[in-house]
């Protein structure tokens, strides 16, 4: 399954709108033969009309873009001009800032200034930042270190324990290579490089795995099994996350939230939603992540009464159920279309699982639709949960 997100030509966009202008064909026609959604085609076909007055009076929009570039030229002199002054001033300044003492221009320095930075603050006052921390000791605190540490990691991330602790040597730290790797691990800072495949499954060995409840396991009905996962969508600027909640038996998706970080906090507000809207399953499974071997997450589900299984090691395929959703959302929506923000694939997610739940025809649920079995299994079982 290709992960690349899918970029359209102009050449491609107009070809297509100037064919739905020609009213031979429906919206939905082009789009299914052209592999596109129809929302795509009726914005590209709004972009166009709202652009097409540029073809009929392309005199006046010359005109209006030489005023446009006239005065940008003025504003780029002024400001040129303005730079130069600026220029001058600061370079005024830094000669007689050599003549001060170090010790001087360091009391010079405003750490809690909002509108400058520590870092810029140094380099205005030629010092380096390094020495503004340091202080005249043979074994430097191993805060002060850290500190250190956490600073080089935001200025240079791909930097590994070894390349960090050469940096802390430079700047006058006496600290062994031994040590950095043991404080980077304690910050849990690891070296930020595009060789390593990015993944959503992070086990802890010190928490309790438990073992795998569905195997040979014949689920029919609603409620017996819950799973849940997380996914990742690149989105422009960057990468963000998905956790769902599905119900087994009926392929019906309970709750589901974005977050740009993957954390406790996302796997338990997916698992509060879906136990308040959708009562409580008899087994809920995961994988062997952190997030899930979390005591939080564990002993919700224990206060519950939920009996905790856990995919196997590796075995991704224990949780086809939730792994099937991802590849339908990304084939079927999310990797149809471009996402220049976070808010703009929130809203496309709500619309495809709604879809999802109420819409779509399911070929494993006799193509039934995933919410229309979920609730009648519910109300089939209800009358045996009432008599048990």
């Amino acid at each position: 399954m290709s992960k690349k997100r899918t970029i359209y030509s102009a050449e491609f966009k107009s070809k297509l709108v100037l064919e739905l202008l020609k009213n031979e064909k429906t919206a939905a026609e082009i789009a299914s033969a052209n592999n596109i959604t129809p929302q795509n085609l009726n914005n590209w076909k709004k972009i166009f009309l709202e652009n097409a007055v540029i073809a009929m009076e392309p005199s006046k929009v010359v005109k209006e873009y030489k005023e446009e570039l006239a005065q940008a030229q003025d504003d780029n002199e002024m400001l040129m001009k303005l730079v130069g002054k600026v220029t001058i001033e600061k370079e005024w300044l830094e000669k007689k800032l050599k003549i001060l003492a170090s010790s001087d221009r360091k009391q010079m320095i405003e750490p809690k200034l909002i509108t400058l930075t520590l870092k810029d603050q140094c380099a205005l006052l030629g010092i380096n930042r390094s020495s503004f921390y340091y202080k005249k000791s043979t074994r430097p605190e191993k805060a002060q270190i850290k500190v250190r540490i956490q600073e080089i990691f935001e200025e240079i991330p791909i930097y590994g324990a070894a390349k960090v602790h050469q940096q802390l040597l430079e700047d006058k730290f006496s600290v062994s290579l031994n040590t950095v790797a043991s404080y980077r691990q304690e910050m849990n800072l690891k070296a930020v490089l595009a060789v390593k495949q990015v993944t959503t499954t992070t086990p802890i060995k010190e928490h309790k795995k438990h073992s795998s409840k569905l195997r040979g396991l014949d689920i029919f009905k609603a409620n017996q099994v819950w799973s849940t996962d997380i996914t990742y969508i690149k989105v422009k600027g960057g990468m963000v996350y998905l956790a769902a909640v599905i119900d087994w038996h009926s392929k019906a998706v309970l709750s589901h939230k974005i977050s740009n970080t993957m954390d406790c906090t996302l796997v338990m507000d997916v698992l509060n939603d879906a136990l308040k809207h959708y009562g409580t399953p008899e087994i809920f499974n995961t994988d062997q992540g952190s997030q899930y071997t979390s005591e939080i997450h564990t002993q919700r589900l224990k206060n519950k009464g939920i009996t905790i299984s856990m995919d196997g090691k590796g075995r991704a395929t224990d949780n086809i159920c939730i792994e099937r959703f991802w590849r339908s959302a990304k084939c079927e929506r999310i990797y149809l279309n471009e996402y220049d923000s976070i808010a703009e694939l929130t809203t496309d997610v709500n619309d495809y699982i709604e879809f999802y739940n109420h819409k779509r025809f399911h070929e494993s649920l006799k193509y039934k639709k995933p919410m229309d079995v979920y609730q009648e299994s519910i109300l089939l079982n209800e009358p045996l949960s009432e008599a048990a």
